[in-house]
C-alpha cells in the first residue's frame, strides 16, 4: 500500500470514528462495501447496512449484498422501496435520480432511527463529486454524510484499498439502476425494466461483466466493453444474443460500436437535460 493510500486510509478510520453509530446505504457496490468494511472494523456493531429493495434494481443484487454483508459480519436491513408510485420517477426526467434518492434516503434513515442510529452515509467517492449528479444534491439536503469523498478516495483508491484489504468486489463493475436504461422521458414500466435485468443477466451469464442494454421501445442497444465488440459480434455470440433479447419482448437487437459508457444517453440529452445520471 502506498504511503498516499495510507494516509487516506487513515483519514476514512478518523472520520468514522468520530461517529457514534452509522447506517450505510448499501448497494454491495465496491464503493459502500469498501466504506462497510472499515466502518465495521472502527465502529464494530455500532454499524448498520442498508439495502434498498425496488424494481430498479434487480433481484441478484439484493442477494450479493446479503452475502457480503454476512461475510463482513454486519447487520443487515433491507428496505422496500416503491419508486414506480411516484410520477416524477416514472415520467423519467433528467433530474429522475434526485427525486429517487430522496425517497430511498429518507427510508434509509428512518430504518437508521429503528435501530437507535444517530448518522447515515453513502459510499460517494471523490470521483463522483466532480460530476452534476441530481442524486447527490438529494443525499445533501437529507444530511447524508460522504466519508469516502472526505477522505479523498477517488474511484481508483477504492479499488486499490479493497484488495490490498481482501474484498472480493475490488475488480466488481460499475453499476447503476435499471432506470439509466431509458432514454429521458420514456416512462418507466415494470415489463421494461424486467426486459433489461432479464437481457443484462443473459449477458453475464455469456462473459460480459460490463455490459448495458439500452432500451429504445422495440430496440434493444448493447454496450460492451470496446475490446469485447468483435467476441460480441462474432456470429455464434450474436445469434445467441439476438434470439434471447428477441424472446424477451425486443423487435430489433443492434451492439453500439463506441462500447460501454457511463451514462450514454446523456449523449443523446439536450444540453440543457445532461444531469450526469
Amino acid at each position: 500500500m502506498t504511503k498516499e493510500l495510507e494516509r487516506k486510509l487513515l483519514r476514512l478510520r478518523h472520520n468514522i470514528r468520530d461517529r457514534c453509530s452509522l447506517a450505510i446505504g448499501f448497494s454491495g457496490g465496491v464503493d459502500s462495501t469498501l466504506l462497510l468494511r472499515v466502518a465495521h472494523d472502527v465502529l464494530g456493531d455500532r454499524v448498520l447496512a442498508v439495502t434498498e429493495m425496488s424494481e430498479l434494481h434487480p433481484t441478484a443484487e439484493l442477494e450479493e449484498a446479503r452475502a457480503l454483508a454476512s461475510q463482513i459480519g454486519v447487520r443487515l436491513a433491507v428496505v422496500e422501496s416503491d419508486p414506480l408510485g411516484s410520477d416524477r420517477i416514472v415520467s423519467n426526467p433528467p433530474d429522475r435520480c434526485y427525486h429517487c434518492k430522496r425517497r430511498i434516503f429518507a427510508r434509509i434513515a428512518e430504518a437508521a432511527r429503528e435501530q437507535g442510529i444517530e448518522n447515515v452515509a453513502d459510499g460517494t467517492n471523490a470521483d463522483d463529486a466532480t460530476a452534476h449528479r441530481p442524486g447527490l444534491r438529494a443525499a445533501a439536503e437529507l444530511g447524508v454524510i460522504r466519508p469516502l469523498h472526505d477522505a479523498g478516495l477517488t474511484k481508483q483508491d477504492v479499488r486499490d484499498l479493497s484488495r490490498e484489504l481482501g474484498l472480493p468486489t475490488w475488480d466488481k463493475p460499475a453499476y447503476a439502476c435499471l432506470a439509466t436504461r431509458f432514454p429521458y422521458g420514456r416512462r418507466l414500466d415494470p415489463a421494461g425494466l424486467k426486459m433489461v435485468e432479464r437481457a443484462e443477466a443473459f449477458l453475464h451469464d455469456l462473459g460480459f461483466r460490463q455490459c448495458r442494454v439500452r432500451h429504445h421501445g422495440e430496440i434493444a442497444r448493447i454496450e460492451v466493453e470496446p475490446g469485447r465488440i468483435p467476441e460480441a459480434a462474432s456470429p455464434e455470440v450474436a445469434g445467441r444474443v439476438g434470439e434471447h433479447l428477441r424472446a424477451l419482448g425486443f423487435r430489433y437487437v443492434t451492439l453500439d460500436l463506441a462500447g460501454y459508457r457511463s451514462g450514454s444517453f446523456d449523449d443523446l440529452a439536450g444540453d440543457e437535460q445532461k444531469a450526469g445520471v
